[in-house]
């Protein structure tokens, strides 16, 4: 029998296990990690003397590297909270608690970023003065510090005090826990060793690769109407067959989301959404089962609109600031902050909310959303993590000096709960920091939603609400238009600037299409007839020169070379969604632009807006007068093999079109570029530098540009942050 064995769980995840060590690793931590180790029955339940607990890791190896093609990689809060809570290890006279804390392995610098990440995950904000910074008056700063620390038993706890760490820094192997050791091969290579026995682990994904979800979803094809609710989730972070409760609003044709869980690229997409329509995100609180989504948030090519009151948007930001380590302040270069006013009714382009407190663990908030129509306002209630009424009748005290709940909050907490509105939302969860239904067996709403848990209702609980598949529907308000044509005419009037109206409605009175997920609309290699300016949903664009694949969506307008010049598309365009695009047939695009004297000027940058297009760094942004910016900004520089590039490029952001450059550390080659790829980016963005030297393996062609042109580009800069953190640990 073998004394060590490891598990291929999902992409970027493995489990590696030395029973007789009492050794059970969690290799890799990204989103939805626990619900794929549940689903190969690597998390059990079990019952001992009567108490229900489940096995699982006790260890959890982190990656080298924080983001990997652009989502987190080291989102350990659920595992360990996995680990103390549901297999006990922190219960007391639990018969999982065996005197042992979950352990993270990794680098030091990185094991001090996760404790100060999953610091921030138990508590958010951890100090008066921390609430007061943002504007809450003093007393009230108290009163929500108070009810905080009777969640947290009395006192907020150092997270060495929860969680052990074992440091890795160098390639030598360090021992785990009796006899078992592990050491580094390479970056995000490992190799665990006992009893004779070698298990190795590549935490690296391919450059074509990303991290799972752990449950399919069907494709929809959502309509944009003028108020709607799209239920994007109804689980919990526990739950393996649905996503963590979100939803998706609809207002006036815009998209925006009340919250960003795991896995959200893939809602998205299977929701026929594409990043590029999110107008903004609502954000109710910063546990990972509702926050980790904004990796993918970050990559739009615009800064997209953070709303949330102020002490959530801080606690929010804490967290973020510990698991990408990079400064609070650097963070608003990746979201626009839109403060909203609590308990007060904020006006959000038209539509109303109002956030009301909700006693947590970690600053939350409810959102009651309003919008006005015949008969008075359309309604809608967003409760995620409440505490139910016994719970907090329970920590009821009206002893200021002590832990607890006010009598009096207690009261306007229960009122907000009961507020009437037309559509309603809650978390039934349970337990300490979860909802009862029976907290709303009174409710005067239109329709009550049961959500925020792993299990199927009970019987009491249908009588009360209703469920919600992925992607159901309630409209409150709907649209008498196709909100497409809007779009459209914004895109055009964008790329086209001073056209007057009646030309660009040459362009309008193109056929507006539907397509079906896994069409492909252009042929990498073939002359394409029709140029597409993409409206709804998202496309893969995949390039085989350049081994490539991009997810571009609203505002992409694909096959503009291959339309004005006939010659052979540089890629296949494919969808990934369902899809609405206006179609142009190429022979009337060329006359407009021909007649409109646009042809000099479009071919001038065509060619550079092409290479854009087909690299990793810049292949999603889907504006196509910010690629034309950033177009006009390159010049070509020809170097030859065997020269080193020096501080002659100044901190110009370089790409390479032809050639091979080599990154040298100590003499030694650690990474060979080729087309496509970048460098230069520790100086024009994060004004430092690797203390490495490049070196022209031969002959290349170069495109340098300065970082200006990239400054308000949020989805470019989370990729350079990426990569400036993989290459600084190179060496």
């Amino acid at each position: 029998m073998h004394k060590l064995r490891k598990v291929a769980v999902a992409t970027g995840l493995f489990w590696v296990e030395a029973p007789e060590a009492g050794v059970f690793v969690q290799c890799g931590a990204p989103a939805d990690s626990v619900k794929h180790l549940m689903k190969r029955g690597l998390i059990v339940p079990h019952e001992r003397n009567g108490v229900s607990f489940e096995s699982g890791p006790n260890m959890v190896l982190l990656s080298d590297v924080l983001i990997q093609n652009g989502a987190f990689c080291n989102l350990t809060e659920f595992p360990v909270l996995q680990m103390l809570y549901r297999q006990g290890m922190i219960l007391p006279g639990h018969p999982g608690n065996r005197g042992i804390r979950p352990v993270l392995i990794g680098r030091s610098d990185q094991l001090s970023a996760q404790l100060d990440y999953i610091h921030r995950g138990n508590y958010g904000l951890v100090s008066e003065d921390e609430l007061i910074s943002v504007g809450v008056e003093p007393e009230l700063a108290a009163e929500f510090m108070r009810i905080k620390l009777k969640f947290a038993f009395g006192r907020i706890r150092p997270p060495e005090e929860l969680v052990g760490t074992v440091a890795l820094d160098g390639f030598e192997p360090t021992e785990i826990r009796d006899g078992v050791t592990v050491r580094r091969l390479a970056l995000n290579r490992f190799e665990f060793a006992y009893a004779g026995e070698t298990a190795e682990v590549d935490l690296s994904l391919g450059p074509d690769q990303s991290y799972e979800a752990p449950y399919p979803r069907n494709a929809h094809a959502i309509r944009r109407d003028y108020f709607s609710v799209i239920h994007s989730g109804d689980g919990d972070g526990w739950d393996t067959e649905r996503p963590a409760m979100g939803a998706v609003l609809t207002w006036q044709g815009r998209i925006y989301l009340v919250d960003a869980g795991p896995n959200i690229q893939s809602t998205l997409t299977a929701l026929g959404i594409g990043l590029a329509e999110i107008e903004g995100v609502f954000q109710t609180h910063c546990h990972d089962d509702h926050f980790c989504g904004l990796a993918t948030i970050l990559r739009s090519d615009r800064r997209v609109k953070f709303y949330a009151t102020p002490m959530v948007r801080l606690s929010v930001v804490k967290k973020l600031s510990a698991l990408v380590r990079i400064h609070e302040d650097r963070l608003n270069e990746y979201l626009d902050y839109r403060d909203l006013a609590l308990g007060e009714w904020n006006d959000v382009e038209g539509l109303e909310v109002k956030p009301l407190f909700s006693p947590h663990p970690v600053e939350t908030n409810l959102f009651v959303f309003r919008a006005l129509w015949s008969g008075g306002f359309r309604t809608y209630a967003h409760f995620a993590d409440l505490a139910s009424l016994s719970i907090l009748r329970g920590m009821r005290t009206d002893d200021p000096t002590q832990p607890g709940i006010s009598a009096r909050r207690l009261e306007r907490v229960a009122a907000d709960y009961l507020t009437p509105v037309d559509v309603k939302k809650i978390d039934i969860g349970g337990g300490l920091v979860h909802g009862c239904y029976s907290d709303f067996v009174g409710d005067r709403s239109g329709r009550l939603i049961l959500a925020h848990n792993d299990r199927p209702l009970t019987h009491a609980e249908k009588a009360v609400g209703s469920g919600a598949t992925f992607g159901a529907v309630d409209v409150l308000i709907p649209a008498s238009q196709n909100y497409a044509w809007r779009y459209a005419f914004e895109m055009l009037n964008e790329y086209f600037p001073g056209l007057p109206g009646h030309q660009l409605r040459i362009l309008m009175n193109a056929p507006l299409v539907s397509f079906n997920p896994e069409t492909i609309l252009i042929r990498e290699g073939q002359v394409s007839d029709s140029i597409y300016l993409l409206l709804t949903g998202s496309v893969e664009v995949i390039s085989t020169q350049f081994g490539v694949r991009n997810l571009v969506s609203s505002g992409a307008l694909l096959g503009e070379l291959t339309g004005l010049h006939g010659l052979p598309a540089m890629e296949t365009c494919r969808t990934a969604s369902f899809v609405e695009a206006l179609v142009f047939p190429s022979d009337i695009y060329l006359e407009f632009v021909v007649r409109n004297d646009l042809f000099a000027g479009i071919s001038q940058v065509l060619e550079y807006r092409e290479f854009l297009q087909g690299t990793r760094l810049c292949g999603e942004i889907t504006t196509t007068t910010t690629l034309n910016r950033i177009a006009l900004a390159m010049r070509r520089i020809t170097l030859h093999a065997g020269d080193m590039i020096g501080d002659e490029l100044g901190d110009s952001l370089c790409f390479l079109r032809n050639g091979t450059v080599e990154r040298l550390h100590d003499g030694a080659v650690i990474e060979t570029m080729g087309p496509g790829d970048f460098f230069g980016e520790d100086g024009a963005v994060f004004w430092t530098t690797y203390g490495h030297h490049l070196r022209v393996a031969a002959e290349t062609d170069l495109y340098a540009i300065t970082p200006a042109a990239f400054e308000d580009i949020p989805g470019v800069r989370w990729k350079m942050l990426e990569t400036f953190q993989r290459r600084r640990s190179l060496g």
